[in-house]
């Protein structure tokens, strides 16, 4: 049995600290995840939509409750043209709208962006890798440093086809106006404009590659939240872990599995193989917990002995 205590640390939080491992190897469960947090200065997470559907932001994908699937009123000739850089060139106005939609400050963090602070508030986190366009990793309080923001999103915003940046304030109030307003901005500006949110076809930030080189062979923990691990290069980021890294996916359904990722994808099936924590405890590679990254979240929480605002 993996042998547990939990003593109060300067600051009064409460920690678990891994004392003794059998020969068996632990499950990724929550508990042992727990563990190897309070113990982890470099816990890397990978987050999709899925931890910002309970602020009420679809997924893209969802049969019925996706993006894509409910984007019959804005007159597309195809969902995905809605991030289409050529159909943006011809008709703006559907992307407007959905700037107006999306703008960060109509929704508030969800639970699991809470505990994204609290990792690095306990100095636990080394890097959030975000699919999501929706700027709550910052609404909820994480530096820029600590967020790649792999597919951008509103906290920056150019010039279409140049590197001319333009205020995010002027952006806002456009977004929030009429067509007019919106030609008004390009007007100003010399081109169209757009928040930093990568379109298809467009290169991802350089800054996503460099922080992928550098963080994933030295992370403690891999927690991959929400996401489909069907887009890629972001999928790929589960396979760069060093090999002895733990890797615990937060999701509804079973993904990023070797079948799909090749053979450094997750492994959750009964040959899955063990790893020895820093700690000295002997732990399965990867685990799978099955449900909502909130509910989650709030068991992490729990066993961390933490609290969420």
């Amino acid at each position: 049995m993996l042998s547990v205590f939990r003593g109060l640390t300067q600051g009064c939080c409460c920690r678990i600290r891994l004392l003794s491992s059998s020969a068996s190897p632990a499950a990724l469960d929550v508990e042992t995840v727990a563990n190897i947090i309070a113990s982890s200065q470099k816990v890397v997470v990978l987050a999709g939509a899925g931890i910002s559907v309970s602020a009420g932001i679809p997924d893209f994908r969802t049969p019925g409750t996706g993006l894509y699937d409910n984007l019959s009123s804005y007159g597309l000739p195809y969902p995905e043209a809605i991030f289409d850089l050529e159909f943006y060139n011809a008709n703006p106005a559907p992307f407007q709208r959905l700037c107006r939609e999306l703008w960060p400050g109509n929704f508030a963090p969800t639970p699991t962006h809470a505990f994204l602070k609290l990792l690095d508030d306990h100095g636990c986190l080394l890097r959030v890798f975000t699919q999501n366009i929706d700027s709550l990793e910052s609404a909820a309080g994480l530096s820029p440093d600590r967020i790649v923001a792999a597919h951008g999103n509103f906290d920056t915003a150019h010039v279409v086809g140049g590197c001319r940046s333009v205020p995010v304030d002027e952006v806002r109030a456009a977004a929030f106006g009429d067509p007019a307003d919106w030609a008004e901005l390009a007007r100003r500006h010399g081109g169209l404009v757009k928040p930093g949110i990568v379109f298809f076809g467009e290169q991802l930030p350089e800054r996503f590659f460099r922080c992928a080189r550098d963080d994933l062979p030295r992370a403690d923990l891999l927690l991959v939240m929400g996401t489909s691990l069907a887009v890629h290069p972001f999928a790929g980021l589960v396979t760069l872990a060093a090999p002895e890294t733990p890797r615990w996916l937060i999701n509804r359904e079973r993904v990023g599995e070797q079948h799909s990722l090749g053979s450094e994808g997750l492994n959750l099936g009964p040959s899955c193989r063990a790893v020895t924590t820093a700690e000295g405890a002997t732990v399965l590679r990867d685990g799978h917990y099955v449900g909502d990254c909130d509910a989650a979240v709030q068991e992490l929480v729990r066993a961390l002995g933490w609290k969420l605002p």
